[in-house]
């Protein structure tokens, strides 16, 4: 008998293996994930799953090895959101799992598809706590941080829990899945032919779920009675990919919307519908508000307080998969449960021809403030400073994606994020990823990466000199791969700024103070890459063309003034300063 992988010639229905052949466990992992058009791993290698790694290349898939399994995982999870098939992340056991745990964690409250798969100590040393190789129950640890947990012990159940992990992963409310695979589990034989029949192709993973009619005539009654409405978009409206119908809906309905971050691009923010120049003004004074694929969590105040007005002056309409998010801060007038794009078409089916554009006295207010806002900013973002400012520096990136609206955008940071949300324009769906509902610092190179691996695009990556930090080592994965990453490092010495000082006088550095004048420019030559160092906006606009243009692994370090970073917004309320006098 010869030792083959189960899968040589997959379809859709079957898959052929040569008959007296034997196949393992590690083949069958890898032929259940090809049978349902998986065929990209990310991740790294390592005891006990090096050699996986390794025939998976071999049977064609895309290996593309980190240097950290978190970010193998952001990357897996960003792969996940740009596909709507998970995204795979591969460790080893223990610390390689928990290094993976936080991504998937994210994943799960972003509502990102990825399947954590590690490998494991055996159940009946670590259940007597025997002090197995890197022992740990890593399934109950997982459990509580993800949508499903699955340990698999028999090589014949490896096809139904791929499937199973597979589902979970991507229906209803999208989110992460642990898989476990004990180390013993991968050396298992079975019969080839068998091995065969027990993979299993998932049908209809991720099912629509319509809306009850009742439920869109209500949702219907309370937007046509409103004077002030607003649509408010999501990055579940983003991942539905129902653009046509999103923005049929905005359109034909005349009501101005306003896109949460990474739902920017739905519509291009130059629309004019587009209300994001003038978000307080449409959050203060709308009477009725649609979600669209959006939480009411703290990127939204919660639907309530001073940024929403007067307490019982709004009705909500909310659109989500899933019902227990009705009701979580709020009342919602108007629940619609069900997917996106099955609830948005049912919408457009019922506006019909009396449809009502809303008030010119609304839409022609919003108007206003976004051009009495848009002019108020626009000269800051035409300065020229030495050093540079946010506002001079993001003005000129702000330009380069308007000329290139087919590069994806990734950003991450304090100021760098709440600067970069408001002041660079998006102009297609899905081009721009960020930190998303949890505001994690550290997804910057796994999804630049995963955007670049799994979309073919450029891919601009707009970092804080604090966010890059903790995943700049992934540069050596950038330049290993060549992929056409363009990152750009503001560097101010510091989080948020680098002026601060020890209240001691100690010899040590305030705790928020980086190396002055850091060269990261440097790590990406030492890696093959290209590295700039640039002063001004103009400077930094010619080297991130240049950039954009060669599609090579481009880092540059551009100098922001060390006193124009300010505690950002929402931090800065968590992180109040207390006033303490000594007598």
């Amino acid at each position: 008998m010869t030792l083959s992988g189960a899968a040589q010639n997959t379809d859709a229905n079957s898959v052929e293996a040569e008959a007296g052949a034997l196949t393992d466990g590690f083949h069958l992992v890898i032929d259940a994930l090809k049978l349902n058009d998986i065929n990209t791993i990310y991740g790294v290698p390592g005891i006990p799953i090096t050699d996986f790694g390794r025939m998976a290349q071999a049977e064609g898939m895309r290996v593309i090895s980190f240097r950290h399994e978190q970010h193998a995982g952001n990357a897996a999870a960003i792969a996940g959101y740009l596909t709507q098939k998970p995204g795979i992340c591969l460790t080893v056991s223990a610390p390689g799992f928990l290094n993976g745990l936080t991504a998937l964690a994210n994943a799960t409250t972003n509502c990102f598809p990825m399947i954590l798969i590690s490998g494991s100590s055996e159940r009946e040393i670590v259940d007597l706590q025997q002090g197995d190789y890197e022992e740990m129950d890593q399934l109950a640890i997982a459990k509580p941080l993800c949508k499903a947990a699955f340990r698999v012990l028999h090589a014949e159940d490896i096809g139904i829990a791929v499937a199973r992990a597979i589902r979970a992963a991507v229906s209803g409310r999208p989110g992460g899945v642990y898989l476990d695979l004990p180390a013993k589990l991968f050396g298992q034989t079975m019969d080839a032919v068998a091995g065969a029949k027990s993979l299993v192709k998932v049908i209809d993973p991720a099912p629509r779920q319509l809306p009850a009619p009742e439920s869109v005539a209500r949702a219907l009654d309370v937007l046509k009675g409103a004077k002030r409405p607003l649509i408010i978009l999501g990055k579940g409206a983003a991942y539905a990919q129902c653009d046509d119908d999103i923005r049929a809906l905005v359109e034909q309905s005349g009501i101005p919307y306003l896109p949460m971050s990474m739902a920017k691009g739905l519509l291009p923010d130059d629309h004019p519908q587009s209300a994001g120049a003038a978000r307080s003004l449409v959050l203060k004074e709308s009477d009725v508000v649609m979600l669209i694929g959006a939480r009411l969590n703290w990127l939204l105040s919660h639907g309530k307080g001073k940024s929403w007005g007067a307490p019982g002056t709004k009705q909500f309409i909310q659109i989500d998969i899933e019902p227990r998010e009705m009701d979580s801060n709020v009342e919602i007038a108007a629940p619609l449960v069900g997917d996106i794009g099955s609830c948005v078409a049912a919408l457009l089916d019922g506006l019909g021809g009396a449809w009502q554009a809303p008030p010119a006295e609304w839409t022609g207010a919003i108007s206003e403030k976004k051009e009495v806002n848009l002019a108020r900013m626009a000269p800051k973002l035409q300065n020229n400073n030495v050093p540079m400012d946010f506002h001079g520096a993001l003005g000129a990136l702000r330009t380069i994606v308007k000329q290139r609206p087919d590069a994806i955008l990734v950003n991450e940071g304090a100021n760098t994020l709440d600067f970069a949300r408001s002041i660079i324009d998006m102009y297609q769906p899905r081009k721009r990823l960020d930190v998303g509902t949890w505001g994690i610092m550290g997804i910057g190179m796994g999804a630049a990466v995963a955007a670049a691996v799994e979309t073919g695009k450029p891919v601009l990556a707009v970092e804080g000199d604090s966010a890059f930090g903790f995943s700049g080592m992934e540069v050596e994965t950038i330049c290993r791969y060549k992929l056409p990453v363009c990152i750009v490092v503001f560097n101010n010495n510091g989080i948020y700024r680098g002026t601060d000082t020890n209240p001691t006088g100690g010899p040590d550095v305030a705790t928020t103070v980086f190396v002055k004048d850091a060269r990261y420019d440097m790590m990406m030559q030492a890696f093959g890459g290209v590295g700039v160092h640039v002063t001004s906006p103009d400077e930094l606009t010619r080297a991130v063309n240049e950039a954009m243009d060669s599609g090579k692994p481009t880092l540059v370090n551009a100098v922001i003034d060390e006193n124009a970073g300010t505690e950002s917004g929402r931090i800065g309320n968590l992180n109040p300063q207390s006033v303490v006098s000594k007598t």
